[in-house]
């Protein structure tokens, strides 16, 4: 399958790079073509990666992963070109997280999220949230931790979130650590959970922790 991953971050390259592994045609976006780290990413990661702008990657992808800055997302995507991501699942792992002197924050958060924000202005993509409740390293090898532990998908789009569940089992998530939680409005519990995940962070020193849910019997 052909993917755009929009983004050049570590998320950006850690997805990008598992997508090749997997045997997928990938396509890093950026601002411009020809980006440093784009280019080296591309450079190293083999036969089957190339770069280009936001618009290149769309449109040559089947599937978007949207894995740029949160507060830049929808610019990009709108750089990406509607043309170019109309009728394509669009898995939003971003979050909208704000740095500021008292810490970090949500940009929205409550009542909306950055996934419906984007459902809103492209109306036509098939959005799925997943995978921004981790580090990037555990969105790609969940083995790396110990014992039973989840991901999540939220989206409007029922066959979008069966696709983006078998990419997930690629990646090596056991379908029954899967869990859909309805609708795109989910992604608000999702994006929320950002806040608690970099406290996370902080008290244990590490970005590789994830969370397992556990029901009565």
């Amino acid at each position: 399958m052909r993917y755009g991953v929009l983004g050049t971050g570590i998320v950006g390259q850690t997805i990008a790079t598992k997508l090749v592994q997997l045997g997928h045609q990938v396509m890093m976006g950026s601002r411009t073509a020809g980006g440093d780290k784009a280019k080296s990413w591309a450079a190293n990661a083999g036969d089957l990666a190339t770069e280009g702008t936001f618009a290149d990657a769309a449109g040559f992808a089947e599937t978007i992963v949207n894995a740029t800055a949160g507060g830049a997302s929808i610019e990009a995507l709108k750089a990406a070109g509607t043309e170019n991501i109309s009728n394509k699942v669009l898995i939003d792992i971003a979050n909208p997280l704000v740095f500021g002197d008292s810490g970090m924050s949500l940009s929205v958060c409550n009542t909306d999220s950055l996934a419906e924000q984007i459902q809103r202005e492209f109306p036509q993509a098939r959005v799925v949230k997943s995978l921004n409740t981790m580090s990037a390293t555990v969105m790609t090898s969940p083995a790396a931790l110990n014992g039973d532990h989840n991901v999540f998908v939220a989206g409007n789009d029922a066959e979008a979130k069966s696709a983006v569940a078998m990419l997930l089992q690629s990646f090596g998530w056991p379908l029954e650590r899967i869990i859909d939680i309805g609708d795109s409005s989910g992604a608000r519990g999702l994006e929320a959970y950002l806040l608690l995940w970099i406290r996370l962070f902080q008290t244990t020193g590490s970005p590789d922790v994830n969370i397992a849910l556990v029901k009565k019997s």
